[in-house]
């Protein structure tokens, strides 16, 4: 080609980086990947290829991780980690060095990682490697300040970690690095289809001190991870498939094991009609085509404001058909292949099933390609427009104001990430707090770092990776539990009635006493045997109704922190104000003279909560970037939550109070044993202008209750301190929806404030460019 015939063409010419250098290693390692266990490598073995998507060549052989191998890396992994707790500055020279290491085969970690999934070498050069250096430099300066910063806080301990194909070693980096920062030790398993980068990174480890057991690297495929999850591990933290994390969370429940996922999206990228058209072009290149579209966070539903929408998919199809597709080694090319024939198998089949709108697609190479596709003309319902694709496909529709934007936006299952492109600062920050995800970008895509949290909400998973937040995930709060102490309900023989009068309490639902839906009721008795009264019994349909008036309070969420803490405090003094009842009450019910000091306790709790509720603040995190991301403390939104038995008012009250004073709307079951205290307490509710809904509260039995709370695909999130050990029950019911869960596995302990804030809510990231 001659230079007048580039410049009439405009074409590119190849670029093509050599992988002689990445195919010389793992020669020169006999061809193998497989385990590194305590420092060393082996056993390896030839159990499954790994291929080079783009030719369909095999790189190497992969060892296949047995149950027994796994229980051997965790072994080590707990051997070595009380030593490697110990001292953070020494922590945080480690991770410095793999750092600098990271640095200095950059290279060969490039176009490893671009042979074993087949993205292009510009992007693993570019974006992939450089983000994973910078997550163990940052996380270095979070091991040298944890004592200082994080002094009430400890390592969970060993940590299993699953992560997926689109990103091995970037995900390596989101998940061993903090992990090591905090002082845990890990196990992790790379996906089936790429392992490479990982022995790459494994003879880093080795060459930058890291003690033997520290990091331990599991290869195999879905039944290895199965043994990882069902292993002796503190944490198990996993990125993948939305059905996968469901599994997690079901062989998970009740093992007392942390948990956090990262799952799936399905991401809306909204153009209003005064946005930067061809800027919104370009990012949306970034949003769907980046990494062949195989990316969780991916921009893959197109929402285009209706007078623009035309002008716009015209200009986008011009820019498809410039993409370039082909040998991801080739650094002139834009999209590479998809990663495994099985998953170019499944978008097809997607794609092919559809017969809704119009779609537009460019060609593409033989092989594993599949062509960058446009398909317009959808409605929000389609399946195409609901379900994770996970490839290079991009579906549309249209809106015609900023209220329908959002309606369609946030009709998903999904949460993850959304893309806001409009000139106008005023809606941009009107509509970034109104979309339901974990992350919001303005007039960009994609933009990620080390200091700032990533992480979904809804069926997209929980937990964050990145920034302060993130390292909540990998810590635990100094102190030891203690098994709850159960006591024991007063009985009579003759039920003779401490007062003459009918005490029959109700429920609380949206703001008034309601009967059960079953009509019955059980008797509470104080030591004598005397009739104190009766407590009504919910079911199933008054667990529906309390919810329901839950979310008809969505307004208390938006209230500012000043109402809310006003509130609080006026229910502190109405409390006050029938201290002497409440004690008495107290007294009565539990044959003790705790009343006094439980009242008090509950009057200070609620003025704490008012004082913060005003006061948790979010934070603008240092990302390099000309502009600021923006962590956002939001509200869950509705919380069922158990109550514990052992103190009758302050269970209620000590839940309650942050739950509320942070923005979420409540439905409470009071103690099962002493309930009588709850259900006084709604009296103060309705005297302290507490809107209808915000908090309902129910009576009767935990393990009857707490299944349908935790089914229920209308709570976000079940707390369970209950006398009662519900963790199994809570957290295998609660895949409906992938509600947060936080139980207490039979054990009770005093939960510093930093944690119950933290339960309280979730962290949103509005990346704000400045511009020019």
């Amino acid at each position: 080609m001659t230079v007048k015939e580039i410049f009439d063409t405009m074409d590119y010419g190849p670029a093509p980086e050599s992988a002689q250098e990445a195919l010389d290693w793992l020669k020169d390692r006999g061809g193998l990947a497989g385990h590194y266990i305590n420092g060393q490598w082996g056993p390896l073995r030839d159990d499954f290829a790994s291929n080079n998507p783009a030719t369909g060549e095999k790189l190497a052989g992969v060892t296949k991780g047995t149950a027994k191998e796994v229980d051997k890396a965790v072994a080590a992994a707990r051997k070595a980690q009380p030593k490697w707790a110990k001292d953070g500055a020494a922590r945080a020279r480690v991770l410095y060095a793999i750092a600098r290491l990271m640095q200095k085969n950059a290279r060969l970690l490039a176009v490893m990682e671009s042979l074993d999934n087949g993205k292009p070498i510009r992007e693993s050069r570019d974006i992939d490697v450089p983000l994973a250096i910078r997550h163990f430099y940052h996380h270095a300066g979070f091991a040298q300040l944890m004592e200082d910063e994080m002094p009430n806080a400890e390592p969970l301990g060993v940590c299993g970690q699953i992560i997926p194909w689109n990103f091995p070693l970037l995900m390596l980096a989101w998940k061993i690095a903090p992990a090591l920062a905090m002082g845990n030790t890990v196990v992790l398993k790379p996906a089936e289809y790429t392992s490479l980068s990982a022995m790459v990174f494994c003879e880093i480890c080795t060459a930058a001190g890291v003690p033997p057991g520290v990091v331990n690297i599991v290869t195999g495929d879905g039944e290895t991870g199965a043994a990882l999850v069902n292993s002796d591990v503190d944490k198990i933290a996993f990125t993948g498939s939305t059905a996968v994390g469901r599994i997690i969370r079901e062989q998970t429940a009740g093992s007392g094991k942390a948990l956090s996922l990262e799952l799936g999206g399905k991401s809306p990228y909204i153009v209003f009609d005064d946005a930067d058209i061809d800027s919104a072009v370009e990012g949306l290149v970034d949003a769907i085509w980046f990494n062949q579209g195989q990316v969780c966070c991916a921009g893959s539903r197109l929402l285009v404001q209706e007078g623009i929408a035309e002008r716009f998919y015209t200009k986008l199809k011009a820019r498809m058909d410039g993409l370039r597709i082909g040998d991801p080694l080739d650094k002139s090319i834009d999209i590479g292949a998809i990663v495994d024939p099985i998953q170019l198998a499944q978008i097809t089949q997607m794609v092919e099933a559809n017969t809704a709108g119009e779609t537009y697609q460019c060609g593409q190479p033989e092989g594993c390609f599949y062509p960058p596709t446009l398909i317009t003309g959808l409605a929000p319902a389609d399946t195409l427009m609901q379900e994770e694709i996970f490839g290079p496909v991009l579906v549309s529709c249209t809106f015609r104001t900023p209220a329908e934007a959002v309606e369609i936006a946030n009709n998903t299952r999904y949460g993850l990430a959304a893309s806001v492109w409009t000139e106008n600062i005023n809606l941009a920050l009107d509509i970034a707090p109104k979309l339901v995800s974990g992350i919001v970008w303005v007039n960009s895509t994609n933009l990620m770092d080390a200091a700032a949290g990533f992480g979904g909400v809804r069926e997209s998973g929980f937990g964050r990776e990145g920034g302060w937040e993130g390292l909540l995930g990998y810590t635990k709060p100094r102190g030891k539990s203690e098994k709850i102490k159960a006591p024991v309900a007063f009985t009579s023989e003759d039920g003779t009635p401490a007062d003459p009068l009918d005490r029959t309490a109700k429920l609380y639902i949206g703001g008034k006493q309601a009967r059960p839906d079953g009509g019955y009721s059980k008797p509470v008795f104080n030591k004598s045997g005397k009739l104190l009264g009766h407590a009504s019994l919910a079911n199933r349909k008054d667990v529906r109704n309390a919810v329901e008036a839950n979310a008809a309070a969505k307004g208390w969420s938006k209230s500012t922190g000043h109402l809310r803490a006003q509130i609080l405090y006026y229910m502190g003094e109405n409390l006050s104000a029938r201290a002497e009842e409440f004690t008495r009450r107290i007294d009565t019910m539990t044959n003790g003279k705790t009343g006094t000091a439980e009242v008090e306790d509950a009057i200070q709790w609620l003025f704490t909560w008012a004082a913060w509720a005003d006061k948790h603040d979010g934070a603008a995190k240092g990302v390099p970037i000309r502009g600021v991301a923006l962590a956002m403390n939001e509200p869950v939104g509705n919380i069922g939550i158990l109550t514990d038995d052992t103190r009758p008012l302050m269970s209620l009250i000590e839940p309650l109070a942050p739950a509320l004073a942070m923005g979420n709307r409540v439905t409470a079951v009071a103690s099962e044993v002493f309930p009588l205290a709850a259900t006084d307490f709604y009296q103060v509710l309705e005297t302290s202008d507490v809107p209808a809904g915000v908090a309902n509260i129910l009576t009767g039995s935990h393990a009857e209750l707490a299944p349908h709370m935790a089914a229920h695909n209308n709570l976000d999130a079940v707390w369970s301190f209950s006398t009662t050990d519900l963790a199994h029950e809570i957290e295998a019911k609660s895949t409906g929806n992938l509600k947060r869960t936080w139980v207490n596995n039979g054990q009770s302990r005093a939960w510093p404030s930093a944690i119950w804030r933290a339960q309280s809510t979730e962290i949103k990231t509005i990346w704000i460019p400045y511009g020019e």
